[in-house]
């Protein structure tokens, strides 16, 4: 089997996010199993996020909007590590990154069938600059201010991802963040 065609590995953790194994991204979505994260956003100097559409030919959450990137940390790779490494890779884009927050949480696509629990560490950066984003990854990108964000939210809330909402939230808890 070529390395481009094995199937990606998660970190699957307990709640104090010491390693417990590794399993297929598909098989541990399917069975809902503890695993790590990372969430990057992104805000320009304006203050406004950088927002994605998930591609539509994703798994789970397809054509989802939601934070800057998001991913998984791989074997022996660091949260920092994959932050990095995922937003050139869906964005194109490097970028000094800082972590911020984690979190835990579980969520049920009623599309796909699959559940999402992960230990979702959360990075922030600041981007200015043109970019040109992996069109396989990202369906759209668009720059919010946070008060339309919120309002949009509001009104259609099925149309952002679970962990983005609980971002957002946790980010006005912390407004110096």
């Amino acid at each position: 089997m070529k390395e481009k065609d094995k199937e990606e590995q998660v970190v699957l953790v307990d709640e104090q996010d010491t390693v417990l194994g590794y399993m297929g991204k598909q098989e541990a979505h399917e069975k809902g199993l503890l695993h790590r994260a990372i969430s990057v956003i992104l805000f320009n100097s304006q203050g406004e996020q950088l927002v994605q559409q998930r591609a539509h030919t994703k798994y789970h959450w397809a054509g989802i909007w939601s934070n800057t990137c998001c991913s998984h940390p791989r074997q022996g790779e660091s949260y920092q590590a994959a932050a990095e490494r995922r937003l050139f890779e869906e964005l194109g884009i490097k970028t000094p990154l800082r972590e911020v927050f984690q979190f835990i949480y579980k969520a049920h696509d009623e599309a796909s069938g699959l559940t999402e629990h992960e230990l979702d560490h959360v990075f922030v950066g600041v981007f200015d600059d043109d970019f040109d984003y992996n069109k396989n990854e990202v369906a759209a990108v668009r720059w919010m201010d946070t008060e339309t964000l919120q309002g949009e939210i509001a009104e259609h809330p099925e149309n952002y991802s679970f962990w983005f909402k609980i971002i957002l939230e946790e980010f006005k808890k912390h407004p110096n963040l």
